[in-house]
């Protein structure tokens, strides 16, 4: 595991640095989203954030492919190059659509082309984990590849409308899947146990997590649809090589009444804010005679602005049922099954109450002010010695 929390913490420094630059480049190249009737931004804000996430993954693949422990994963395949040949495809669709605005239909196409590129460098669903089935026709591997990254792609991209709230949702559910998969692979092949689907959850939740300062309200940048895109294509990389790596009859060996369909189930999860988000938005568009990629105001984000949460309480009531479902579903392979019942029951339940609860609201809203009322005064002479470390330093140097 030291040697994924290395390559996450890689990925995270070369994201967080690179940050900043984009934010210059995208204020010098116009790429900055204006305010919006559907928004709920209230400055213009610069994108573009997508491509310091994508440096970030790709420097921590790079630095994965000259550690031994992994040279396993880059000997038998290419797959972890093709992942990032599709991530720096829709990226680039990505960069031009947040430059000058493409039509859905160019960036589907875009998505399309990249899902194509990841499946023939050799990332794709040949195998099902209900009962070790596998695929046999080639087309319907290929149909199924594309349809499982463009679902995700678009699912993410749905719900990228808070600051933090997508790159919220993917690193929560990155670090899940990260669990699942490295247990997954201690136990399938005790004696080398290096995964391609836990290094990319590795540096993926690394690029969210370097990205985040940046990102939460109030954001200074928003990932666009270059950061968007790149993290539902790469999450959908890391669920479908989970889902042909793993025999479900060896691991079941692990954990007694694991689940053999829990490598499908458990990216459903992870990603079941963000797919019920766009579940909705197509059947509500489509029932009002619109095109399903038509932008509106009516998102689960939204909503929770119109019930009465706050900008910041919205992204963490999103990012707590991410947790509860994410989690529960990777606790399986680490406690029995009954018990992972019984985290998922009562997680429901606590996040029921905390969103729809406006007593728990307000109580936890009392709490976050006394939290920072109580840490003012150190604020404050923290910031008046940073003010007065210049003179001190005049004075000293006067005193020479």
């Amino acid at each position: 595991m030291k040697v994924y929390l290395t390559l996450l913490i890689v990925s995270a420094l070369v994201t967080y640095v690179a940050t900043p630059a984009m934010r210059h480049l995208a204020i010098h190249l116009g790429a900055v989203t204006a305010v919006r009737e559907r928004d709920v931004h209230s400055v213009p804000t610069a994108r573009l954030g997508g491509v310091a996430i994508f440096l970030g993954l790709a420097a921590g693949l790079v630095l994965a492919s000259t550690i031994p422990f992994l040279a396993g994963v880059f000997e038998v395949s290419h797959s972890a190059w093709a992942v990032m040949a599709g991530a720096g495809l829709v990226c680039a669709v990505g960069v031009v659509d947040d430059v000058w605005d493409l039509d859905w239909m160019a960036k589907l196409a875009g998505q399309i082309l990249a899902a194509l590129l990841m499946a023939w460098g050799g990332v794709q669903l040949v195998a099902l984990p209900i009962g070790g089935r596998t695929i046999g026709d080639s087309y319907l591997s290929l149909i199924a590849t594309v349809v499982v990254v463009v679902v995700s792609i678009n699912a993410v991209n749905f719900v990228d409308g808070l600051d933090g709230l997508a790159a919220g949702l993917v690193a929560i559910g990155g670090v899940a899947f990260m669990v699942y998969t490295y247990a997954l692979a201690r136990d399938a092949s005790p004696g080398d146990y290096s995964s391609l689907a836990t290094l990319i959850a590795a540096v993926m939740v690394g690029a969210c997590l370097g990205f985040l300062p940046h990102n939460v309200h109030p954001a200074r940048i928003f990932m666009g649809d270059s950061g968007s895109m790149v993290l539902g294509l790469v999450f959908a990389a890391a669920a479908i090589t989970v889902t042909g790596q793993f025999d479900p009859s060896v691991v079941g060996q692990r954990v007694q009444q694991i689940p053999a369909f829990l490598p499908m189930l458990l990216p459903l999860a992870v990603v079941a804010i963000p797919l019920l988000d766009m579940g909705l938005a197509f059947l509500r568009r489509i029932g009002k005679g619109q095109s399903p990629f038509q932008p509106d105001a009516h998102h689960l984000h939204h909503r929770l602005l119109r019930f009465g949460h706050s900008h910041r309480w919205a992204v963490a009531v999103l990012w707590l049922w991410t947790f509860v479902f994410s989690f529960s579903a990777a606790s399986v392979v680490l406690v029995r099954l009954r018990y992972s019942a019984l985290m998922l029951a009562i997680g429901l339940l606590a996040a029921a109450a905390i969103t729809f609860s406006p007593g728990l609201r307000r109580f936890f809203a009392r709490l976050w002010r006394g939290a920072g009322a109580a840490a003012a005064p150190a604020r404050k002479l923290a910031q008046e010695g940073r003010d007065a470390a210049p003179s001190v330093h005049k004075e000293a140097k006067h005193g020479e």
